[in-house]
């Protein structure tokens, strides 16, 4: 029976982490991107191969009006017919070669861009999911799951599309209309600055109206979340909601987060509208004001028509290179709101973690668990879980732990497989403490069934091999399950290679408990621990169950959970918890005899049972 003080409910972990998105610390620039500078160096020689590509596609693409204006004006001269035909083919035909240079050049930069956006959104997919399994419970406890998987998924799905493609084309498009506004100013410095006029105020829109797109992405990417973590969590307890008749109040629930996500999606798009708008007026008025004055140029004879042909192909390179300068800003406001969520992960400090010099554990280790002193508390203002305890378990010894709902028992699992650390005291085993040393390599000291068998969705052999801390064979692997009582009937299903659904969920109850005892039972560790191992196995099964636990504590330190005094009538030592304190020990017979707390336990089991 879990402790009610040792878990966090799913209504209060929904409300913690609907508080951390709303109290998210939002960027107010672009500042959030230099989170991925250590993935470009990681992969600087796809950058510099796709920008060799860009650069010199970009001069092609520039050469095209330069070429179109000398054809223009070779058209206007006094060159004989044949001549002056020759010519006009001679520039067409560097257009056309030009043109296909630079066709093969964006080829070339567009794979190698969108395979550096690839690979960099794999290796951050990596290091966030990484970080999140080192995260201890207790971050977990605060941030639905939905919302860790979108930072996985849809966040680093838009840093993609930024480094894959927003950010190649606002790299080439800035040298485009760069270019295109310098040879403006070589061909006709008037024209040419009268446009560059325009520049600073065409960019306005784009820094102010930014700063607001940037603001709904990351709240529109918050409401995806909350969408997902919704139907995530409905669709995770589907028989829980038709069971109880839920399916149209989860519905309008998703619909509720569903629509938040297009409200907070439809501010961005107005406020991309607006700058979009502002930026076209702004740049097409500069364009008609260059047109004008250029027409006027060409009438009183000091530019010639080529002269303008080429202004009016650099202007609609330049003016429509903002334009879409003013769209892919709203891009990288977006991926910099995506890189602000990702950041939090990689920046968040594991509470537990392994010391600068970390001790070795003996080898090999006895299994002698101690509590010394310990206290802990789920939240710092509230009811401490443990108080001053002390516990000590020989090696081989087994130990079982008993009290009412509440009393401290799962946390005492809970801190000796170092999910949490203590506020005061603690936790040895073979006289190393478990902060002096790295948590795998303590972690690796203890097998573990908890009371809610998690499994995978996979193979029975996937499932049992999962506690496995090295390669374990087939035949480990049978003979796991033969003691935890799971063979019988998974050779019925196909053996090993049975698969067991969805989380197990072909499954039965018991069987799932059962496979989750097979999956202690093959790490071969030194203590074992067990959380209400029996709680979901009929008369039958809870019998052979227990011959399995008694031939797995053989040799080995063992500490039960367990509420059916059957399962622990031959401990060794029986250590009765309440209030976060051990209020008896004792043997079975002894703890009846003295008629405290653990008899009251027994009595009601027992009229339990005949009520039964």
């Amino acid at each position: 029976m879990s402790d009610a003080t040792d878990s966090v409910t799913d209504d209060r972990r929904e409300t913690v982490g609907d508080e951390a998105i709303k109290n998210r610390p939002k960027a107010r620039s672009i500042k959030p991107l230099a989170l991925l500078w250590p993935y470009v160096k990681r992969h600087i020689g796809l950058v510099l191969i796709a920008a060799v590509f860009l650069v010199v596609a970009t001069m092609a693409s520039l050469t095209i009006p330069l070429l179109f204006g000398r054809a223009v004006d070779a058209g206007q001269g006094n060159t004989s017919g044949a001549q002056l035909l020759e010519t006009i083919d001679r520039y067409f035909f560097y257009v056309l070669l030009a043109a296909v240079l630079m066709g093969i050049l964006s080829a070339l930069r567009f794979y190698f861009v969108s395979r550096f956006g690839e690979r960099v959104a794999a290796d951050l997919r990596t290091d966030l999911y990484a970080k999140l399994l080192g995260l201890s419970p207790r971050f977990h406890a605060n941030i639905r799951s939905g919302e860790a998987v979108s930072r996985l998924t849809a966040d680093v799905s838009l840093i993609e599309t930024f480094l894959g493609s927003s950010a190649s084309l606002a790299t080439r498009t800035l040298l485009s209309t760069t270019g295109a506004i310098i040879m403006m100013l070589v061909t006709n410095w008037k024209l040419g600055g009268t446009l560059l006029l325009m520049i600073p105020l065409a960019m306005l829109p784009v820094i102010f109206i930014g700063r607001i797109i940037r603001g709904a992405s990351s709240r529109a990417q918050s409401r995806l979340a909350d969408a997902g973590a919704d139907a995530g969590e409905a669709l995770d307890a589907i028989e829980l909601v038709q069971a109880y008749g839920q399916e149209e109040r989860r519905r309008l629930s998703f619909y509720a987060a569903a629509e938040a996500v297009f409200q907070a999606g439809l501010k961005r798009i107005t406020a991309r509208a607006f700058m979009i708008l502002a930026v076209s007026v702004m740049l097409l008025g500069g364009m008609v004001g260059i047109l004008w004055l250029g027409a006027r140029a060409v009438a009183t004879g000091s530019m010639t028509p080529g002269e303008l042909t080429q202004m009016i192909l650099y202007a609609f390179y330049a003016g429509s290179g903002f334009g879409m300068l003013a769209e892919v800003w709203g891009e990288v406001m977006r991926a910099a709101g995506a890189s602000d969520r990702a950041s939090e992960i990689l920046k968040e400090t594991p509470d537990i973690r392994a010391p600068e010099s970390a001790l070795p554990l003996a080898e090999p280790s006895a299994g002698h668990l101690v509590f010394e002193g310990v206290d802990f508390s789920y939240d710092r203002e509230g009811m401490p879980a443990l108080k001053g305890l002390d516990l000590d378990v020989q090696p081989g010894e087994f130990v079982a732990l008993v009290g009412p709902s509440g009393a401290g028992k799962s946390t005492v699992f809970r801190l000796a497989l170092r999910l949490f650390d203590p506020q005061a005291g603690r936790i040895l085993v073979d006289g190393v403490a478990s902060t002096g040393t790295d948590p795998a390599l303590w972690r690796s000291l203890f097998a573990y069934a908890p009371q809610e068998s998690a499994l995978f969705t996979g193979t029975a052999r996937e499932n049992i091999a999962f506690g496995s801390v090295g390669p374990v064979t087939d035949e480990e692997l049978i003979r796991a399950a033969k003691m935890a009582e799971a063979w019988r009937f998974l050779e019925e299903k196909g053996g090993l290679d049975a698969h067991i659904g969805q989380k197990g969920r072909s499954l039965s109850g018991g069987q799932r408990q059962r496979i989750a005892l097979a999956r202690a039972l093959v790490r071969e560790a030194p203590v074992l621990l067990l959380d209400e191992a029996t709680s979901a196995l009929d008369s039958e099964s809870e019998r052979l169950v227990q011959k399995a636990i008694a031939n797995a504590a053989e040799g080995r330190t063992t500490l039960v959970i367990a509420h059916r005094l059957s399962t622990i009538h031959r401990a060794d030592r029986i250590l009765v918890m309440d209030k976060g304190e051990i209020v008896e020990q004792g043997t079975h017979d002894a703890l009846v005899a003295k008629g405290g707390l653990y008899a009251r336990l027994a009595e009601m089991q027992f009229a339990a049972q005949a009520a039964e």
